[in-house]
């Protein structure tokens, strides 16, 4: 079948459809990553972004039940340059083409994804359209279609992925894959907001004994405090973290009432709250294999990214300072106030897919509540 991604710019790449037909927007990303794409795929954050894979064989181990990190596909598109027509893991419960197109959602394999991925790192991040059958042949309208698409800058998608309303997350780890945790017996609860969360996140603190509520985003912060928890969770999502007002404003009234522990776009807002400032990135950071300065203690972890917009680094933080740094551009990739005993980061410890070198995070996170309460909330 007959497909092409089409840029802004007016760059076509031709290639062949797979999954479902039709055409789509969004903005045009990439993943370094070398495994994980059905992770990637259902991640909220991802939402309104045409996801190119930079591994050149993508689809040899299916797709299952267990590594979806929400409830369907966000991204809008995806686009790799090899998509395997055989499927081989034990865990595979079917194929890539086919649940793409169960889920509605247009690939194209066949790009020259190298050049592709040149060319946004030259030019820069743009909106684009993707298109199979009979709709890839006119190129000029899906110019057009492009150019017309929501722009990510001044986007609130965090309405458009929050859970609508509160609910218990139980779920813990497979410990196969993880191992145990050790845990302890006060079960403090932990309200994490929901801008798009993903369930590994939530897994990591089951798996450290805390009770989880995942609120909807919008949840007001006094409505957060009446139901007496021990730390406020702030999760990854999707589009511009100055658009969230209503989240930036809720987190400043948490701020020195509750131990606060923040992820990506949730790292992004509490900069905006203690007083700093996000800004667009070039093309972003996507992929497992990052690497993050720790300033505190000097080490290096290799860590999973995906956001397109960083704090800047010349913000005020209301005496919050900066605590890692992504060596590969000096971005601010993580914050502390220590009197308001608040943090984050921007990149996913929780990885799925990616290292497991910033798993302590959620450890100190835990050691911070412990601190706070030695009784049953």
């Amino acid at each position: 079948m007959q497909a092409a991604l089409v840029l802004e710019d007016g760059r076509v790449f031709p290639g062949f459809g797979f999954g479902a037909e039709g055409v789509s927007t969004g903005e045009i990303v990439f993943n370094t990553s070398m495994t994980g794409y059905q992770e990637i795929l259902t991640d909220p954050s991802y939402h309104r972004q045409i996801v190119t894979m930079t591994v050149p064989h993508v689809g040899n181990t299916g797709v299952n039940l267990e590594d979806p990190e929400s409830t369907k596909v966000w991204a809008t598109g995806f686009v790799v340059r090899a998509l395997s027509p055989i499927v081989s893991n034990w865990r595979g419960r079917g194929d890539l083409a086919s649940y793409l197109q169960a889920q509605g959602i247009v690939g194209i394999s066949g790009v020259a994804t190298r050049a592709l991925v040149r060319h946004i790192r030259e030019k820069g991040v743009m909106k684009a359209a993707i298109a199979s059958g009979e709709a890839a042949a006119d190129t000029e309208r899906l110019v057009a279609i492009a150019r017309g698409a929501p722009d990510m800058s001044g986007a609130n998608l965090v309405d458009e992925v929050s859970a609508t309303r509160a609910y218990d997350w139980h779920e813990a780890s497979d410990a196969n894959w993880y191992g145990d945790r050790e845990t302890f017996a006060e079960h403090p609860l932990i309200i994490a907001y929901d801008f798009g969360i993903k369930r590994n996140i939530l897994r990591m603190m089951t798996d450290r004994g805390l009770r989880v509520k995942v609120a909807p985003a919008w949840t007001p912060s006094a409505a957060v405090m009446d139901m007496r928890p021990a730390g406020v969770f702030l999760s990854n999502g999707p589009g511009d973290p100055a658009a969230v007002d209503y989240a930036i404003a809720n987190v400043r009234s948490l701020l020195g009432q509750i131990p606060i522990f923040g992820i990506c776009l949730g790292h992004q807002i509490l900069a905006l709250a203690l007083g700093g400032r996000t800004e667009k990135m070039r093309f972003g950071h996507r992929g497992g294999n990052q690497p993050v300065k720790n300033l505190e203690t000097g080490e290096v972890e290799i860590a999973a990214h995906n956001h397109g917009f960083a704090v800047a680094a010349e913000s005020e933080l209301g005496g919050g300072e900066i605590t890692h740094l992504n060596l590969n551009d000096n971005t601010v990739a993580g914050l502390r106030h220590r009197q308001l005993q608040a943090f984050s980061v921007q990149y996913h410890p929780e990885a799925s897919p990616g290292p497991h070198d910033s798993f302590y995070l959620f450890d100190e996170f835990v050691s911070t509540v412990r601190s706070r309460t030695k009784v049953t909330i």
